[in-house]
């Protein structure tokens, strides 16, 4: 395709040949409008002027008869510029007057009319064309006949003048139109074909390319950044994907290699049931975890891909930390950490109640893991874990706070990352996939996950957009709560 014909078929140079022929048709249609007003304007100041002669004249008519009207119309007609006059008998013999070659019957047919006409000092011939008049014939007593007129060619000279003038209005809008319409259509193709180039430079596997952004603040610009924001979501992703693959080679790799020494062990040297069956346990044990593992990435998966918007409904936060409390607090009792749970009033939120539960259950197990005391508390503090479930304006707070040795400031952005596992944590059994699903969850309900420092201990905090009003739990489970 000819770089003319690219032009042509943009939408850009469509929609300015349509804003073009709608604003020439409304041109034209307030020039026609002008004009046609015009004209009428002028007849209506000519019949007024004609009516006006008619009546003096006829009022001279009345007052001396024949004789004076025709004294009074030869004065008149004598005068540069003057109106048309003719007055005859009832035979149609002209008396006074300064008009001839009239149209046949004119005379008869009392009214207005549209005529030619030519004056009685012009000679016939092509040099001294006929003229244009409109004209009223008036009947006056005893069969005489008055013609007064005004010459038309004024009338029609401005006409046509406003006509022409309108004509080359339009031609000039069209034209310049036109090239406005082509330089416009330029640039925007312009604009449009590097956005163009830098795509294909995207697909051919470069994600580091951003599409221009000409920093005008419209339309395009706003498509650009939108377009970058989200080609920087899916490098993130991409890259992201390329991680977790190197990790999940990395992490995995050690327990499958060991689930099958651990297999290959028990062939060779087991030699009763009970070391068969301390195998298989072992084994079982073994794939367990890497199923646990393999559930929290299909978790993670699931909340990053916007899937689990489906399942999206009303639910009281609050119960959940209360359920997420119970469910943990043995454990807790077990490692020697005291387990609270702060959260009385109802914390509305629109979300997967599944989802917000194991997010919420992770940062409660890690807490657990980390924060086991040790001979003596840490930093003087005993052990313990609180979790809230707040209400913060127009977000609920969902907190976990501990006492142990907490995240260094450096590493909470990392820690996040899916298979990230700090130095100090290596020892502990775990995937090092509890806090990116949490990260996850909150990502998909438009909130956001924090880890701040509790001193000491950490305080990881899921904050959720606040959702509409829940029923509050009934008084004996407020009760209940109340006696913990």
């Amino acid at each position: 395709m000819t770089a003319l014909g690219k032009l042509f078929r943009t939408t850009t140079f469509k929609l300015t040949l349509v804003y073009l022929t709608v604003f020439a048709l409304f041109a034209a249609f307030l020039l026609g409008y002008f004009a046609l007003n015009t004209r009428r304007l002028i007849t209506e100041q000519i019949t007024d002027t004609v009516n006006a002669e008619i009546t003096g004249l006829s009022e001279q008519y009345r007052q001396g008869g024949i004789r004076r009207l025709v004294v009074v119309v030869d004065a008149r007609a004598r005068r540069p510029g003057s109106s048309l006059y003719i007055v005859t008998t009832f035979a149609g013999e002209a008396l006074a007057g300064n008009v001839t070659a009239l149209e046949p019957g004119i005379l008869d047919n009392p009214g207005w009319t549209e005529t030619v006409y030519r004056r009685l000092d012009e000679a016939e011939g092509p040099e001294h064309p006929e003229h244009q008049a409109l004209v009223r014939v008036f009947q006056l007593p005893g069969g005489f006949r008055l013609l007064v007129g005004r010459d038309l060619d004024e009338r029609e000279r401005l006409y046509h003048i406003i006509l022409g003038a309108g004509r080359w209005s339009i031609a000039i809008v069209i034209v310049l139109g036109l090239a406005g319409g082509l330089f416009v259509t330029r640039r925007v193709l312009r604009r449009v074909d590097a956005m163009t180039e830098t795509t294909r430079t995207i697909m051919a596997g470069d994600l580091g390319e951003r599409l221009p952004v000409a920093g005008t603040g419209d339309e395009l610009d706003r498509l650009a950044e939108n377009l970058n924001i989200m080609l920087e979501r899916i490098e993130a992703l991409m890259r992201g994907l390329k991680e977790v693959s190197d990790n999940i080679a990395h992490d995995l790799k050690t327990p499958l290699t060991r689930l099958r020494n651990r297999s290959e062990q028990a062939l060779r040297t087991a030699n009763s049931q009970a070391e068969y069956r301390a195998a298989i346990e072992a084994t079982i044990e073994e794939s367990d975890s890497l199923i646990a593992t393999f559930n929290a990435l299909l978790m993670i998966a699931r909340a990053e891909s916007g899937q689990a918007r489906d399942d999206m409904s009303e639910f009281d936060a609050a119960e959940i930390a209360h359920d997420v409390g119970e469910l943990y607090e043995p454990l807790a009792e077990e490692k020697g950490i005291t387990l609270k749970v702060e959260a009385d009033t109802a914390a509305p939120v629109k979300g997967n109640r599944e989802l917000v539960s194991q997010a919420l259950a992770n940062l409660v197990d890690n807490a657990i893991k980390y924060a086991e005391p040790h001979d003596k508390p840490v930093n003087g503090v005993a052990p313990e874990i609180v979790v809230r479930a707040l209400n913060e304006g127009d977000r609920i707070l969902l907190t976990v706070a501990d006492s142990g040795p907490g995240i260094p400031e450096s590493d909470r952005t990392r820690v996040v990352e899916r298979f990230v596992r700090l130095e100090q944590s290596r020892s502990k059994p775990g995937s090092g996939l509890g806090l990116s699903l949490a990260s996850a969850v909150a990502r998909l309900h438009g909130g956001e996950l924090t880890l701040e420092d509790n001193h000491p201990g950490l305080k990881s905090v899921i904050a959720l957009p606040r959702g509409g009003p829940v029923q509050m739990r009934d008084e004996a489970a407020r009760q209940k709560e109340s006696r913990r």
